[in-house]
């Protein structure tokens, strides 16, 4: 690996750290979510309610953010790939792009639930 290479590969590690710390704190909103959902239903409390539907849609805004950035790696991944690269390399990108293709998209469905579902009646989850 080169230099350029092996900094190249440093700089993405230290971005996929900060994307864990983000991740970490989006599994606390969670939690503070799923608080707010409880107390609708036991409680009928509107304002638990409106609440929850606002940190849902700032969680999948944050996660649509993310899913972004995988999406843009692996497609830079998959256009730089080389006509000598292996018939398995080749297949593991396009699926690595596919795959990323296709969370993206579900944030992008989850955050437009988020938005429309005034009544809280489509469960959100996210993986």
């Amino acid at each position: 690996m080169s230099y350029f290479n092996l900094e190249e590969k440093l700089k993405e590690l230290k971005i996929e750290e900060f994307i864990w710390i983000v991740y970490i704190g989006i599994i606390f909103l969670s939690f503070y979510s799923n608080n707010l959902e409880r107390k609708y239903y036991i409680f009928k409390d509107e304002i638990a309610k409106n609440k929850y539907r606002e940190i849902m849609i700032i969680i999948f805004s944050v996660l649509i953010i993310v899913y972004f950035y995988f999406l843009k790696d692996s497609y830079d991944d998959y256009i730089n790939l080389k006509e000598y690269d292996s018939n398995e390399k080749k297949q593991l990108v396009t699926l690595s792009f596919i795959a990323s293709l296709l969370i993206f998209i579900s944030g992008i469905i989850f955050l437009y639930i988020a938005f429309k579902d005034q009544n809280m009646d489509v469960e959100l989850a996210f993986n």
